[in-house]
């Protein structure tokens, strides 16, 4: 029997008569020290398995069949006394946005000892001194200092070690780490994932790894499970699962990781878009004078070129995506379009630009308005196509969603629709009006592996059909790989490393690209990987 977690026959489901279980007969050992990764789709029932393990089910979900024991105890029938003093004292769990676990209104400082408060007996002084040191090990750099910050003044990579530092700072038996690093660029997620691992090892601490990124699993877990639709269709040594896969769930989960193909050859065409020593700056609230977000960077964009941006948080990815839409006022430098000024433009040429250049979100959630049907989402953008009669309008419409695999289901809301559907919706209304040049602003970064697959397939191919231009940001390589014609390394505003995708991916100049390289996910396991 495990001498940590036990959970056995584990069967969950939606009070709702009539559903199919969320969680069939999930059964998982982990001895103390372990790695464990569990692997699926959103929907899995990865999530909701860990959970179960701390009593926090969701309203609506039931237990219905099964047991979890933890260190010989069933968690599922403990009181809410001992319940509580299990939750952080010896089970922690990181969430997946760090901005929304952390208190907003609470400093860093105070939040690190809450739970030392709660579950210690250390005095006051004892406990600062915890926290300083738990944050030093964290690499929060002047960890004394920022004891009086507060989460929004950090960034979304040192948020989540700083989340990581409020739960191991008791000393957990078992860690649980729901997608830690979705939304963290490629540095800033191995950072927090060695710190994890670290941390880990050193207190001899257990971890449950929640993912659906493959690459991590790889790097980090020895174990894993792969999950659909609430079932274990597969699990054993992580090297055996990876690199020979026995259930086809999980052949179509590691196929769909993005692959470099053959260069497209993109023949040379005029400059589109050309960006000449822009400069953009910010006032910040707790730093005095400008904070430079670009700083002197020079591009151009070919029409029908797919130009990658590659950087960290903070490198100025958005910025420049932004201000090259002319979304923000530049401080310096200049951007132009066909030859033309989008700040400068008025009237019936602002429209027109507004026509030929179009945005897609990172987050189409955020971006789709809930109230709009995906139809009339879709044909927002041709109210500025006054050539065309309502029904080339609703023609137009109807093509697109077919193009993008949603014929079907133009009367639905955002909400009724899945992460991959929504961003699909978000590809068509960028599409619908016929553009020149699309920006594409993480549009994948939070997808699911396969999902992820669909969405840069779909991209590629409306790129080749319709013919536009496109400056695609992203931390991902393994994307850039698969789609860029060319591409462009950022760093604190500044473009280092520019050129053609084999060039730069095969034989990387900068320290920062290859930093950057070194940092993506692979499928092989650390013994296997050769390290560059």
């Amino acid at each position: 029997m495990s001498g940590l977690l036990r959970i056995e026959g584990l069967r969950l489901e939606a009070e709702a008569a009539g559903r199919p279980a969320l969680l069939d007969d999930f059964s998982l050992a982990l001895d103390p020290g372990e790695f464990v990764a569990l692997v699926g789709e959103s929907g899995s029932g990865k999530t909701l398995a860990a959970r179960t393990i701390l009593g926090l089910l969701p309203p609506g979900v039931r237990r219905t069949a099964g047991q979890v024991l933890f260190e010989g105890r069933d968690v599922t029938n403990l009181a809410p006394g001992p319940l509580r003093a299990l939750r952080g004292g010896a089970i922690g769990m990181v969430f997946q946005e760090p901005m929304a676990s952390l208190n907003p209104a609470m400093t860093i400082g105070a939040q690190l000892d809450e739970g030392l408060r709660l579950h210690t007996a250390l005095p006051a002084a004892a406990r600062r001194a915890a926290a300083i040191e738990m944050l030093a090990r964290v690499r929060i750099t002047d960890p004394a200092r920022r004891l009086a910050s507060y989460p929004h003044e950090f960034s979304g990579g040192m948020r989540q070690r700083i989340m990581l530092a409020s739960v191991m700072l008791l000393k957990p038996r078992l860690l649980i780490a729901d997608e830690p690093t979705t939304a963290l660029d490629t540095l800033a997620q191995r950072e927090a994932l060695d710190v994890m691992a670290e941390l880990a090892a050193a207190a001899n601490t257990a971890v449950i790894l929640i993912t659906h990124n493959l690459g991590l699993v790889a790097r980090y877990a020895r174990r894993a499970v792969v999950l659909e639709k609430g079932r274990t269709v597969e699990a054993g040594e992580t090297a055996q699962v990876l690199a020979a896969p026995k259930d086809p769930y999980t052949r179509r989960l590691v196929a769909s990781l993005p692959r470099r193909g053959p260069a497209r050859g993109v023949p040379s065409a005029p400059a589109l878009l050309t960006v000449r020593d822009l400069r953009v700056a910010y006032r910040r609230r707790d730093q005095p004078g400008l904070f430079p977000a670009l700083d002197g960077v020079s591009l151009t964009v070919a029409a029908g070129e797919l130009v990658a941006v590659v950087g960290g948080s903070g490198s100025g990815k958005t910025t420049l995506g932004r201000a090259v839409l002319g979304l923000v006022k530049e401080a310096g430098g200049e951007v132009r379009f066909e030859g033309l000024d989008p700040l400068a433009l008025t009237g019936a040429d602002r429209r027109a630009f507004r026509r030929a250049t179009q945005l897609v979100f990172q987050d189409p959630y955020a971006s789709l308005d809930p109230r709009m049907r995906v139809g009339e989402i879709v044909a927002e953008p041709l109210r500025n196509c006054p050539e065309l009669s309502a029904a080339e309008k609703a023609r137009r419409v109807e093509a697109v969603l077919a193009d993008v695999g949603l014929e079907a289901l133009g009367g639905r809301f955002p909400h009724q629709m899945s992460g991959g559907q929504r961003q699909r919706v978000a590809i068509a209304r960028a599409v619908v009006t016929r553009p020149r040049f699309v920006v594409a602003d993480e549009p994948v970064s939070a997808l699911d592996a396969t999902i992820q697959a669909q969405v840069l397939t779909l991209f590629q191919t409306l790129q080749a059909q319709y013919g536009f231009a496109c400056l695609f940001i992203t931390h991902d390589l393994g994307v850039v790989a698969q789609i860029a014609d060319r591409v462009i390394v950022m760093r604190d505003g500044r473009i280092v490393e520019e050129g053609a995708r084999d060039a730069v991916l095969d034989h990387p100049q900068d320290p920062y690209t290859r930093e950057l390289l070194a940092a993506t996910p692979s499928l092989a396991v650390p013994s296997q990987r050769t390290e560059p």
